[in-house]
């Protein structure tokens, strides 16, 4: 198996991700972010649920918003693992209506140790982390 640096997931948009103006409430993005992030470490042969005492807690989480969703649109997520640290993975997300952009974002995540008794970030586990490498955006060569 290869190593990940991207993954694309499509989507519709259901009724209850909507508010009251009838557009995508901002909140989603995030989900939408996660659910596809989720689904990457599936493809990688791995899940993110914590296993004995690491875990992957969210540090950091933003999103910009360039256009609206609305219910029963259908849209892609591509989630790229924008850097890797030794205890941090970054994401870059792209979330787009065919070719119209509609928000960009990111999270970042730390592996970390001891989650009931106060994390501490850990090195990841070698057989983790070896599964996924860094995205080339299209501004490198």
């Amino acid at each position: 198996m290869g190593r990940l640096s991207e993954y694309r997931l499509r989507r519709r948009v259901n009724f209850y991700e909507t508010d009251c103006a009838g557009i995508v409430h901002f909140s989603w993005f995030f989900r939408y972010l996660e659910e596809a992030e989720h689904a990457m470490w599936r493809a990688a042969g791995l899940s993110i649920a914590p296993k004995g005492d690491v875990s992957f807690p969210r540090v950091n989480a933003a999103f910009d918003y360039q256009a609206p969703l609305r219910f029963e649109d259908e849209f892609d997520i591509v989630v790229r693992v924008a850097a890797i640290g030794r205890s941090s993975m970054r994401y870059a997300c792209t979330i787009a209506r065919g070719a119209d952009q509609v928000a960009t974002g990111t999270t970042t995540i730390v592996c970390v140790s001891g989650a009931a008794g106060g994390m501490k970030a850990v090195p990841f586990p070698a057989d983790l982390i070896d599964r996924f490498e860094v995205a080339v955006s299209p501004n490198q060569s």
